[in-house]
């Protein structure tokens, strides 16, 4: 059962996405522990239809990202198919690493990093 984040249906899917795109985008970044292991299966999903490399993979990653530049030349889906794919073209899965943190300063919530292995 997926966890609800505090948040309504809406808000944590666009949630989820951002932090998907992100991820994408720089590999590695901060956030609490509960949102770092629901990104897990969003983001290997991704990468996962990276791999597979078709149309039909490339619409439906397109659906779920966010149009974003990955850097000057490179939007998010093209780093996704080209760099990322082929990175991990010989792995079987267990494409993301999440490392916990101390508690955050504010408010004690558990804190993680979560990064392309």
């Amino acid at each position: 059962m997926a966890r609800k984040l505090g948040r309504q249906t809406d808000h944590r899917t666009a949630m989820l996405r951002n932090l998907t795109t992100d991820l994408i985008i720089h590999e590695r970044i901060e956030t609490t522990e509960a949102k770092a292991k629901d990104l897990k299966s969003t983001a290997e999903k991704m990468i996962t239809l990276g791999k597979r490399g078709d149309l039909h993979a490339r619409r439906q990653a397109a659906a779920f990202l966010y149009d974003q530049e990955a850097n000057e030349d490179e939007k998010v889906l093209q780093k996704l198919f080209d760099d990322i794919a082929a990175r991990y073209e010989e792995r079987q899965g267990g494409y993301t690493r999440v490392l916990k943190l101390g508690p955050r300063q504010g408010d004690g919530a558990k804190m993680a990093i979560i990064e392309l292995v």
